[in-house]
């Protein structure tokens, strides 16, 4: 039986570990001791994931990841009536631990009642947040799963990404000329003017249904009194007109893919365990796209059939925050009921 106290803790606990991008490995030896006491044997492939794995045919693979984006260093999770909230100068975490205490209760509660389940392989990944880079390197060879249910997205579990775009990253690096600003500024070719010129040329936020732009990081300079030499941005869009004008600078531009889009087939057998299952607890499910992308965007390519749900996370990578417990209970009986059902329809 899901126990609410349990789940609770056991999310608040998980949040106060940092795991920050490609700092994961202080969850990632709490998480190797419960699954171990859970019976797994939990192994890392050379990147650092983890994977977790049992006896067993036809074994479903549960899914989240470790790291968190910042501020997510020092959490304190606090429960306010139906929520559990940080105390506002971080974020909390619920992306994706909320997931990845929902898995850990699922699987807890069916050894707590002795019931039978269907075998599972257990798969944290690393860096996430920082492109899907965990599970782009990920070591398949280690996984005998043909289906995934991946814990990692927004509101409640009936929530299922539908479709998830391809994600393509543009970093921009200009060197311009350095030059004191107080006495020679005119000898000097503003880096940061440069770069900020571009930005404002380049289009932002929603461009279509389909398609979105973003200038997320820029740097530049190293003291307030020279003129910056440096400056760089990332995000994407035309520089040939920044490029020509200012001849003098040198501008780079480099594009990688980060990740592939890919739409759900509602007549994939996990799509419809996942969304009958949803309707045998009442639960409507909402299939919708989604703007950014998860683990299942790598593991699609590399065989994996993936469904995303929600894990009751909401107004995530900032400091507002907040899971809300009746929906993580869901996601926990969810996880239980999706392993022991199939379980009881084999039999």
């Amino acid at each position: 039986m899901i126990d609410q106290e349990r789940l609770v803790n056991s999310f608040c606990e998980l949040v106060r570990i940092d795991s920050p991008s490609d700092e994961e490995e202080e969850v990632a030896q709490h998480l190797t001791g419960r699954l171990e006491t859970l019976g797994f044997t939990v192994e890392r492939d050379a990147h650092g994931n983890l994977i977790a794995s049992e006896e067993g045919a036809d074994p479903l693979m549960l899914s989240a990841h470790m790291d968190t984006v910042e501020p997510g260093r020092g959490i304190k999770p606090e429960v306010r009536g139906d929520r559990v909230v940080s105390d506002g100068t971080t974020i909390l975490g619920g992306d994706c631990k909320a997931g990845v205490a929902a898995i850990l209760e699922g699987l807890e509660s069916i050894a707590q009642d002795g019931g039978l389940r269907r075998p599972v392989q257990v798969v944290m990944t690393r860096g996430e947040e920082i492109g899907l880079v965990g599970a782009a390197n990920l070591d398949y060879s280690m996984i005998r799963c043909r289906d995934a249910v991946v814990f990692d997205g927004n509101g409640p579990v009936n929530t299922i990404t539908g479709a998830s775009p391809t994600y393509m990253r543009f970093d921009v690096d200009i060197t311009g000329r350095g030059a004191h600003a107080g006495v020679e500024p005119e000898k000097g070719l503003s880096a940061i003017r440069i770069a900020t010129e571009i930005i404002n040329n380049l289009p932002q936020g929603r461009l279509d249904e389909e398609t979105t732009f973003n200038v997320g990081l820029i740097t530049g300079g190293t003291v307030r009194n020279a003129v910056p030499v440096e400056a760089s941005f990332g995000g994407g869009g035309d520089i040939a007109e920044g490029a020509e004008k200012y001849r003098d600078a040198t501008i780079s531009e480099e594009i990688e893919m980060m990740f592939q889009m890919y739409l759900l087939d509602p007549n994939e057998a996990i799509v419809q365990l996942v969304t009958q299952q949803l309707r045998n607890m009442s639960m409507q499910p909402n299939i919708h796209p989604s703007g950014g992308g998860t683990d299942a965007n790598a593991m699609r390519l590399n065989g994996v059939e993936c469904v995303v749900v929600g894990m009751a996370t909401n107004e995530m990578h900032t400091v507002n925050e907040y899971v809300v417990i009746p929906d993580i209970l869901a996601t926990a009986q969810f996880c239980q009921n999706i392993l022991t059902i199939n379980q009881r329809a084999r039999a």
